[in-house]
């Protein structure tokens, strides 16, 4: 009977506040701190095992067993690439009833980074990465924050059954940091599956932002994203008798100088762009000139027509250069477009909603208005092209005091993708699990 009573004991207190007592949301903050001590754990575990993009096979498991756990029907497997490889994605569904149907996503993978906070439970995990090179893993991108809130939110929901109706669909989304993920999912048919949201909603961790509060803006959040290959070509020879040629090398970091005034000089200042190069690869030995050299740029837009001109002005600067170091016009520069994702637009009414519900739980002084980035992300794709309203917004990970100082000294915080990256979890779990819960009731009731 002892046994009995301690194990009837240790269950409650695991439970969401609201399964033991009829709650409101007014109380969904003392309720998720009652989670933190099982959340923390969670948390720590993701941490200590991330996997790379594609690869996410614990990750996934690990995710879908939590929910399956939560009373979720569970789907595993889901997304399928152009490749034809299957998705890690994982769909969770509790109906409640007929009403409105929403989507939360959390994203799932972490990025081929090696870890430096110092912190007890750092990730020590090597893996090969795509190129076949051994690698650091890493969340320097806080997913492993995102699903640990995700499950606090879900059992929360799970819990409070009595506040709301309609059906919460929640993905763990697959290949964020290679903007694959979404795109995979939706080929293999989510919405035919599993049903077309009204309303798609996500998070973001930010050490721009407080820890404890959240910020969230209608509009532009994330940037469009596309990568372009650019292959210059020349008549290789050699290095003595560079005449004798035309050296590719020369065209290329001319073209790279170049192209940094397309945006600065073509594009209305008011119009947010920034084009950068990522890779250079060219040659094989010192005494030679090479026949080609192939350069890795990302262009970053808030609006298409923006983006558009900004790829034809490459394309004009690349043969205008050729052509004025005497390329022969079967050696013409080639540009290669890669991958892409949209912009993260956010539903004006949809963002507003969401603070009004983030205030009412947290307190206005915890919700901030939303800084747009240049960064980039896929869960647009979820939107059908804004069809369905969605929204993102910040999570705050940042410790205030140091971001306060940060504010003073001009010096930045280790920010997302950093090898010293961690976010202060203590406060962001229980923040996020508040405000996410909030969002959902109210989009539910």
């Amino acid at each position: 009977m002892q046994l009995r009573a301690f194990c009837v004991a240790l269950l409650a207190a695991a439970l969401p506040l609201a399964a033991q007592t009829p709650a409101t949301p007014s109380d969904l903050s003392s309720s998720a701190d009652r989670q933190l001590p099982a959340l923390t754990e969670t948390y720590k575990h993701l941490h200590r095992n991330p996997e790379l993009s594609r690869h996410e096979e614990q990750t996934s498991a690990f995710l879908a067993g939590e929910l399956r756990k939560a009373g979720y029907t569970v789907t595993e497997h889901v997304g399928k690439y152009e490749d034809g490889e299957q998705a890690f994605g994982v769909v969770a569904l509790l109906e409640n009833g007929p009403g409105p149907r929403l989507l939360i996503r959390t994203d799932m993978d972490a990025l081929p980074v090696e870890e430096k906070t110092g912190l007890d439970y750092a990730s020590t995990v090597k893996s090969t990465n795509a190129q076949g090179q051994q690698v650091g893993v890493m969340h320097a991108c806080g997913h492993d924050l995102h699903m640990t809130v995700l499950l606090g939110m879900a059992r929360e929901m799970a819990a409070r059954k009595n506040q709301w109706h309609g059906t919460l669909m929640l993905i763990g989304q697959p290949s964020e940091e290679i903007i694959q993920g979404a795109a995979a999912m939706l080929a293999d048919h989510l919405y035919e599956r599993f049903g077309r949201p009204d309303f798609v909603v996500a998070e973001h961790d930010s050490n721009d932002v407080p820890t404890g509060s959240i910020s969230v803006k209608g509009g532009p959040l994330l940037a469009g994203a596309n990568t372009l290959t650019v292959t210059m070509r020349g008549i290789g020879g050699h290095g003595s008798q560079p005449q004798s040629g035309k050296d590719p090398i020369l065209l290329a970091a001319e073209f790279v100088l170049v192209a940094q005034t397309i945006v600065s000089r073509q594009i209305d200042p008011q119009q947010p762009a920034v084009l950068s190069f990522g890779t250079i690869h060219g040659g094989t030995k010192n005494n030679i000139i090479p026949d080609e050299v192939t350069m890795g740029m990302t262009l970053r837009t808030y609006s298409p027509a923006v983006r558009d001109a900004i790829i034809a002005d490459v394309r004009r600067t690349a043969d205008g250069l050729a052509q004025s170091y005497g390329i022969p016009a079967n050696r013409m520069p080639t540009i290669t477009l890669g991958e892409s994702a949209p912009v993260t637009l956010n539903d004006s009414a949809l963002a507003e909603r969401l603070r009004a519900s983030a205030s009412a739980a947290l307190g206005k002084d915890r919700v901030f208005e939303a800084r747009a980035i240049m960064g980039s992300e896929d869960v647009g794709l979820f939107s059908l092209d804004g069809k369905i309203p969605a929204a993102m917004y910040w999570l705050g990970a940042a410790d205030p005091a140091k971001l306060e100082e940060s504010h003073h000294t001009g010096v930045p915080l280790p920010s997302m993708h950093s090898a010293l990256f961690a976010p202060v979890y203590a406060a962001a779990i229980p923040t996020g699990v508040t405000a996410m819960t909030a969002m959902a009731l109210d989009l539910l009731k």
